[in-house]
């Protein structure tokens, strides 16, 4: 396919990441502990221009379990690094255009002897590794899954993980495998490529219910009470079932093309209708934060909107240095008068606190009711008071909006 020469990396890029990580590493020494490289790096799974790398930080399992060995971590790295906290924190050092993560894990042979959830991830490279017949195929893969916004373990993302990817390759073997089965998934479906249980049946008594509630269970090969693909939504799995169902109706290389947010399509997209565009910015901090954080203030805009009255169409969000959320909304405005509606004339006691609190009182067809003067009728008005919203002061540092 023409798509991999562009998306996977030349033997220059490779040969050059290698030299830069083996001279970062090369400058820390950390007693005990040894360096392990993760993640798609380590796996040959990475995209050409991917400028994360991890680094697994192993302390010996017997005399390190107990003990903060993030902290340790902390006070031995001894340059310029930046604490990212989590289940465990992790530390981030920025080296060119290229992001190392620091990931302390405690040495172990099997996932029942993990301390914390970081721990096992060594055993998903081993495991990858082992399995992995062709990494481009995983490549294909991350890059339509990318394209088609379903790519992406972080929580306001709810995606398909690089690790969930690799399991579904080696289980189907290729890319167009992949696809073809996946427009084929009809929920729940149960993939168990190591075969740990005999079937789906047994295999739910061990898994927590919670992390089957998306339909879509892939048995960890390392870790077999769990379910890898338990983060990701139901929209996402649904998003990717369709995604490959058009793609086998028309493949085209259109369906690897990220497609950015554009301002002027959303202009012409609205056409005759508003479109209520908020700039932000968030505060600093962990990006899976601040991204949830951003997803919570879409959230609230948009229930905001409806609960006054407005339509809304259509509605969106992207995060990253420039950030925003949309709304196409129905271009009117709305009626002076809004109707709110009483309890059940049956219920009278509450009928009568009704008619005590609200004494322009109507009844019509055995309902009562009162008409209440609305408080925002244009989407300038909502616009005004939104962005005084402290919930949404509380969750981003500055939000702009904009009627177009």
């Amino acid at each position: 396919m023409k798509i991999l020469e562009q998306i996977k990396p030349t033997e220059e890029e490779k040969r050059s990441i290698k030299k830069l990580i083996e001279s970062v590493l090369k400058k820390i020494k950390i007693e005990d502990a040894k360096f392990e490289l993760g993640g798609s790096y380590a796996k040959d799974t990475f995209l050409t221009g991917n400028y994360d790398i991890d680094v697994f930080v192993k302390f010996p399992y017997k005399k390190y379990r107990n003990k903060d060995i993030s902290e340790m971590l902390h006070k031995k790295l001894g340059f310029g690094h930046k604490r990212i906290h989590g289940s465990r924190d992790y530390f981030q050092l920025q080296r060119k255009k290229y992001t190392f993560e620091f990931i302390p894990v405690l040495d172990i042979k099997n996932s029942s002897q993990a301390k914390n959830i970081t721990d096992v991830s060594p055993l998903h490279k081993k495991w990858v590794k082992q399995h992995l017949k062709n990494p481009d195929e995983v490549r294909l893969v991350k890059k339509f899954c990318r394209a088609q916004e379903v790519y992406g373990a972080e929580s306001y993302i709810k995606g398909f993980s690089g690790y969930v990817l690799e399991i579904l390759i080696v289980h189907y073997g290729s890319f167009f495998n992949f696809i073809k089965a996946v427009s084929k998934w009809i929920l729940p479906v149960y993939i168990d490529v190591s075969r740990h249980y005999k079937n789906k049946e047994e295999a739910l008594k061990k898994i927590n219910k919670s992390k089957t509630s998306n339909g879509l269970i892939i048995v960890d090969p390392t870790q077999k009470e769990r379910n890898a693909a338990a983060a990701i939504s139901k929209e996402k799995v649904s998003m990717l079932i369709n995604s490959c169902k058009e793609y086998l109706r028309n493949p085209s290389d259109e369906f690897f093309i990220e497609k950015k947010l554009n301002i002027k399509d959303l202009v012409v997209e609205s056409g005759e209708n508003n479109l209520l565009l908020g700039k932000i910015k968030t505060f600093k901090g962990k990006k899976d934060v601040m991204g949830s954080k951003l997803v919570k203030v879409y959230d609230y805009v948009e229930n905001k909107l409806k609960y006054a009255g407005f339509n809304v169409i259509k509605s969106g969000w992207y995060f990253n240095k420039d950030s925003l959320i949309y709304y196409i909304v129905k271009d009117e405005v709305l009626h002076d008068k809004i109707t709110h509606s009483g309890p059940p004339l049956k219920e009278k006691r509450h009928v009568e606190e009704f008619k005590k609190k609200h004494g322009n009182y109507k009844i019509s067809k055995g309902k009562i009711y009162v008409e209440l003067e609305r408080e925002i009728k244009t989407l300038k008005d909502f616009s005004r008071k939104i962005a005084k919203d402290r919930y949404i002061k509380d969750n981003v540092r500055k939000i702009k909006f904009k009627i177009m």
